[in-house]
């Protein structure tokens, strides 16, 4: 399974869809399609997900609960300034790019099929019911004696940003959206984030 972005043909993504870029208070960028616009109370909002495919790097871990079993942990900015090159030179090798970009990593060029054998789910804190998010693994390395993975996410990675006086993006804190998505006029977007969010499960299937 190729994963392609929601109802948009590579055509229409690269000649019609419009795009804005986030940025960090590294200035780093990360140019993203704008998959929603809306207007609310004289307020723009916009739906974003990046243009080129997010990219996770985990490393493996003794199970703190398990002596005999390992698990998959992030890594700090630190951790990913010593392994960025060795991460980028082993997706080079699968004609992707690494880009060190704002808010996540990204690669750009085409990712490959989906097979069950690279499919990873890792479980997700929450203080309700657990949750699960799944990667696809695209490659794995060493670097001084310690496993790392990387991956990308089979669930789409999208921001919600508030345009300011300039145009431009700045992103909207989980409260902030908490409290938006609850107003009447954002119930058209709660049903597009639960539908795309169905769509991914399919595809899956």
């Amino acid at each position: 399974m190729t994963r392609k972005n929601f109802g948009m043909d590579e055509a229409a993504m690269e000649d019609d869809v419009p795009t804005l870029s986030l940025t960090d208070e590294e200035g780093r960028s990360l140019l993203c399609y704008v998959e929603r616009s809306l207007t609310v109370k004289g307020t723009d909002y916009v739906l974003l997900m990046p243009v080129d495919s997010p990219i996770e790097i985990f490393a493996w871990a003794a199970d703190e609960e398990n002596d005999d079993e390992e698990m998959l942990i992030d890594i700090d900015d630190d951790e990913l300034d010593e392994v960025f090159s060795t991460a980028r030179a082993v997706l080079a090798e699968q004609d992707l790019i690494l880009h060190r970009t704002a808010l996540t990593l990204t690669a750009s060029g085409d990712l490959p099929d989906v097979t069950e054998d690279e499919l990873i789910t890792l479980d997700i804190e929450s203080d309700s019911e657990p949750s699960y998010e799944q990667f696809q693994q695209l490659a794995a390395f060493f670097h001084e004696e310690q496993e790392y993975v990387v991956c990308s996410p089979l669930d789409p990675l999208l921001f919600f940003a508030q345009l300011d006086e300039k145009g431009q993006p700045q992103l909207v804190s989980l409260e902030e959206l908490q409290t938006l998505l609850e107003l009447e006029e954002f119930k058209e977007l709660r049903a597009q984030l639960e539908s795309q969010a169905q769509l991914f499960e399919d595809m899956d299937d």
